[in-house]
């Protein structure tokens, strides 16, 4: 299977895990989702300085800046495959 479509069916497993992620694991997922499908983050943070989770994503997503789309793939399909475990 090639990598943009073992992404895909890890997107939709990542929606049938057994049990919540914890807060930094989905984290995790959605930097390198917004990674693999968008590339760096250029935006500048949520307007709204109390916005705690919109900032924690902005900056986790942030962290992953010069990540390859394919890396970032790689990397989500892999820690999507460690939670189905």
């Amino acid at each position: 299977m090639e990598l943009k479509e073992l992404f895909e069916q890890a997107t939709a497993n990542s929606k049938l895990l057994s049990e919540k992620p914890d807060n930094e694991t989905l984290l995790k997922l959605y930097s390198l989702y917004k990674q693999a499908t968008e590339g760096d983050n250029t935006g500048s943070g949520p307007d709204n300085a109390f916005d705690f989770v919109a900032r924690f994503k902005h900056e986790a997503w942030a962290k992953l800046a010069g990540t390859s789309k394919e890396d970032a793939m790689q990397q989500y399909v892999d820690l999507v495959t460690k939670l189905k475990g």
